[in-house]
């Protein structure tokens, strides 16, 4: 098997500082955390920003500068930002950032899809900040846009322009097939690096028998020239990305993902997370990959050809 690449979603978009007080959402929180991933073993840093005063998901590029160039001082992980951002932004906003830094690598959704987080405000009694409930609540009536014309032009700013490869999000089998007809364009270069997610209410469920699925029609389409990677939401996390990894696949961990280290317990840092699934993917025999092999394994342009 090739070296297995760990990614952490350090802070995400989706998550209410009401459901963890260890959420990240300062730009020092998120250094701290970042680092402390990436000394844990994780090569490639899944990055979104917050309005520090507030804890709302932050397309802003001063929220992101407060914290990237300090990041990729002190530290050669691979820093890879959101162009997802939060399902209420334009996509105007959501590049504002990435176009800024230019990245080595970008998330990519590809398809639109209902993005249902109702159901957790109904496990949340006490609210840290009043935009928090609403948001939960209206996600009933929520659609996170991402057409096929909004693809392309995600391809075409930070591929074509700035260079940046990309971590294809596919909530579906039709994001397996939405991802190969751009591949078919001639937009998108390969070796691909997808990502298969699970467990969101809108999305795929997180069952083995889709990630079975999954990997049989990437297989179908895509031959030997994609890898592979799984981020599970909430409690599935752990066994989905463990399975991912027996089958050669990559895992992704981080408080996007899952607030917990284990049943009942709320994590701490992000770094938990990372050490728990590093210790599993080396028990099964895998080796994890530095920063710079997860560079070649991806074909990234490298740290120093960004404006960060």
């Amino acid at each position: 098997m090739t070296k297995i690449l760990i990614s952490c979603a350090i802070t995400g978009s989706i998550h209410t500082p009401s459901m963890s007080p260890y959420l990240p959402i300062t730009p020092d929180e998120i250094i701290e955390h970042g680092l402390g991933a990436a000394e844990a073993g994780a090569s490639v840093l899944h990055l979104h920003a917050r309005n520090p005063k507030t804890g709302q998901p932050s397309s802003r590029e001063q929220d992101f500068m407060a914290f990237l160039p300090r990041l990729k001082q002190a530290t050669d992980a691979v820093l890879n930002i959101s162009t997802g951002g939060s399902a209420t932004m334009t996509l105007d906003d959501r590049l504002t950032a990435p176009k800024r830094a230019e990245p080595e690598m970008c998330s990519l959704n590809m398809g639109s899809m209902n993005f249902a987080l109702y159901p957790a405000a109904e496990r949340i009694t006490d609210w840290k900040h009043d935009w928090e409930k609403p948001f939960l609540e209206n996600s009933d009536d929520l659609v996170f846009k991402n057409t096929p014309r909004d693809m392309a032009r995600i391809l075409f700013e930070m591929g074509t322009k700035r260079g940046a490869r990309f971590e294809f999000e596919c909530y579906d089998i039709g994001h397996l097939y939405m991802l190969k007809h751009f591949v078919d364009r001639g937009l998108v270069q390969k070796p691909l690096f997808i990502q298969f997610v699970f467990g969101v209410l809108g999305g795929m469920g997180p069952d083995p028998e889709n990630l079975m699925h999954m990997k049989i029609i990437a297989d179908k389409l895509f031959g030997e020239s994609y890898m592979f990677s799984v981020l599970a939401a909430g409690r599935h996390q752990i066994p989905l990305i463990t399975m991912a990894a027996t089958m050669g696949g990559h895992v992704r961990v981080g408080l996007e993902d899952s607030l917990m280290i284990s049943r009942g317990i709320l994590a701490k840092t992000n770094a938990e997370q990372v050490f728990k699934i590093r210790r599993i993917v080396e028990e099964l025999g895998r080796e994890v990959a530095t920063p710079n092999q997860a560079r070649e394994m991806l074909g990234l342009k490298g740290a120093d050809r960004t404006a960060i």
